[in-house]
């Protein structure tokens, strides 16, 4: 991968962000997606923060081989620390973290978010958090990709401003993905269940207390849901 050529989930996030955006991608590591939304035209202007000082420099690096340092500015901050108001950013870009961490970067200062019109969000794992974050702080989902890239499952969740209302199948699996219900989804939540019945083997097997209860309920209660989702796929 380079800036030239981006992941397969890297380059679906591009696909969503508008053309002219003033992007900040969080997270940005080697500064591959602010370079490619550059390079295409996709995105006026960028920032890649990093708060990791060695991908920092990477950044740095990889800016200015490609002479687009007038275009992105590359800056040392936790989260949406390295987002200035004067900066006029209007898209944020957050990819390969786990779904409470994408969340708590965005609680951190959501003073920074009142000029953004979209976020672009990947998480690794646990989307629902962030659904129901949306939910909490009028974003609503304006789509809703999940696509498999060696041999990991990733989500995409595209937000915009608005009030959203989801049902608890659409917290935990996506109101756009349920309706498509694509092989990589039925692949990935039949993982999810071979997973919960081995937790569960496991829990029949110990001594029972009121902490093993609430999990063996909490797990009958989405492996329930799920199979009701999928169907028999599942068999």
């Amino acid at each position: 991968m380079n800036s030239q050529r981006l992941s397969k989930r890297l380059e679906k996030v591009a696909s969503f962000v508008p053309t002219g955006a003033i992007v900040a991608d969080i997270g940005s590591d080697h500064a591959y997606l602010p370079c490619y939304l550059i390079n295409k035209k996709i995105a006026k202007k960028a920032i890649a923060g990093e708060v990791v000082k060695g991908p920092f420099e990477t950044a740095v690096r990889q800016v200015r081989e490609e002479g687009l340092m007038h275009k992105i500015s590359v800056r040392l901050a936790d989260g949406l620390d390295v987002i200035d108001e004067s900066d006029k950013v209007d898209t944020i870009t957050i990819a390969g973290m786990g779904g409470p961490l994408i969340v708590s970067i965005l609680q951190k200062k959501p003073s920074v978010l009142k000029n953004v019109t979209r976020l672009i969000l990947q998480p690794n794992i646990h989307a629902k958090v962030i659904r129901e974050w949306a939910i909490q702080n009028n974003w609503a989902l304006l789509d809703e990709v999940i696509l498999e890239e060696d041999e990991k499952i990733y989500e995409i969740l595209v937000l915009q401003r608005g009030e959203m209302s989801l049902t608890e199948e659409e917290k935990l699996l996506g109101k756009y993905l349920l309706k498509e219900k694509s092989e990589v989804f039925i692949k990935k939540w039949q993982r999810e269940l071979e997973n919960w019945q081995r937790v569960l083997t496991s829990l029949d097997q110990a001594e029972t207390s009121q902490e093993i209860e609430l999990k063996r309920s909490e797990l009958l209660h989405l492996i329930g849901l799920v199979k009701e989702v999928i169907g028999n796929e599942n068999s």
